[in-house]
């Protein structure tokens, strides 16, 4: 018969050697699903809302589209920094970015005017970074 810490350590060596066997295995499923879901290439228009005295803007509605479309594709709320980002496709095109301001109330209750919109350039997958400069 075989001393007891000698089973213990057999028996650890043998988990532990079915664990990584388990392990090898799901690793090899991860690459089959990595090939299947494989991400398109995108290009990120990446913003921030200013108010006239250069303070950022949360909460605000901002609407992109693509320059040859006349209704947005894309919609979203600044948030608490201001911020907002959409991703368009890759590929050499023109968007708009708007600020719709009919529902927005400040904090601060002060009224803004929405600026003209902003237009950006995107040749390729790329980040193009711009402001939106309320009046």
């Amino acid at each position: 018969m075989l001393p007891s810490s000698f089973r213990s350590v057999s028996l650890f060596i043998v988990a532990l050697a079915l664990f990584g066997a388990e392990v090898g295995l799901g690793a090899l499923d991860d690459k089959k699903d990595e090939k299947k879901h494989k991400e398109k290439p995108y290009a990120l228009i990446f913003g921030t809302v200013w108010s006239p005295d250069n303070r950022h803007v949360h909460g605000v509605k901002i609407k992109c589209r693509r320059s040859d479309q006349k209704k947005p594709h894309w919609e979203q709320y600044s948030d608490h920094n201001g911020e907002f980002a959409f991703r368009v496709p890759a590929g050499k095109a023109d968007y708009l970015v708007s600020a719709d301001l009919k529902d927005f109330k400040s904090l601060e209750g002060k009224k803004f005017q929405a600026p003209p919109e902003v237009t950006v350039h995107i040749e390729n997958d790329e980040r193009t970074d711009i402001g939106v400069h309320l009046k």
